[in-house]
């Protein structure tokens, strides 16, 4: 089998800084010529970026894709809600997740996966400020080991 050719987009490292990602899934989504064309040159933004499901459709808000400079009258609206495809059973599985307490889902990827642009989401549970405190902690200890380490590899 052939290794998938995949190239990545965007990325959104604010999400796992404020979510702890318990599941992630990859979507479809439903775009038009020039922003398939304007994603290809990397032009996307999946910061500020939320998904709603409503009457059993996925969809992604304030997901930014920037209009293409040869596009013309044929541009969308940068922040246009765009639909994600997902089969209906994966759909039924998220709706009962998110009625649970504290879930939510958030775009973490936007990638090429082959000629075809795939959103990478993720069921999330918000973190608490302790908790942020707590991995920043870690990873700062983490980042000591490491100079550490290093130091004493150098003699």
């Amino acid at each position: 089998m052939a290794k998938e050719n995949i190239k990545l987009i965007a990325n959104n490292k604010k999400a796992y800084h404020d979510y702890f990602i318990e599941d992630t899934y990859e979507t479809g989504i439903c775009l038009h010529g020039t922003e398939v064309k304007s994603l290809r040159m990397g032009k996307c933004s999946v910061k500020e970026a939320f998904i709603r499901i409503e009457k059993g459709e996925v969809f992604v808000y304030g997901m930014h894709i920037s209009p293409y400079e040869k596009g013309n009258i044929f541009n969308r609206d940068p922040l246009r809600v765009k639909k994600l495809l997902m089969h209906r059973a994966e759909i039924n599985r998220l709706m009962g997740k998110i009625a649970e307490k504290g879930y939510t889902l958030v775009p973490l990827k936007v990638y090429l996966k082959g000629s075809l642009v795939k959103v990478e989401i993720g069921l999330a549970k918000g973190k608490k400020l302790y908790d942020k405190r707590a991995d920043i902690a870690k990873k700062d200890m983490r980042r000591e080991a490491e100079k550490d380490f290093k130091v004493k590899n150098l003699y």
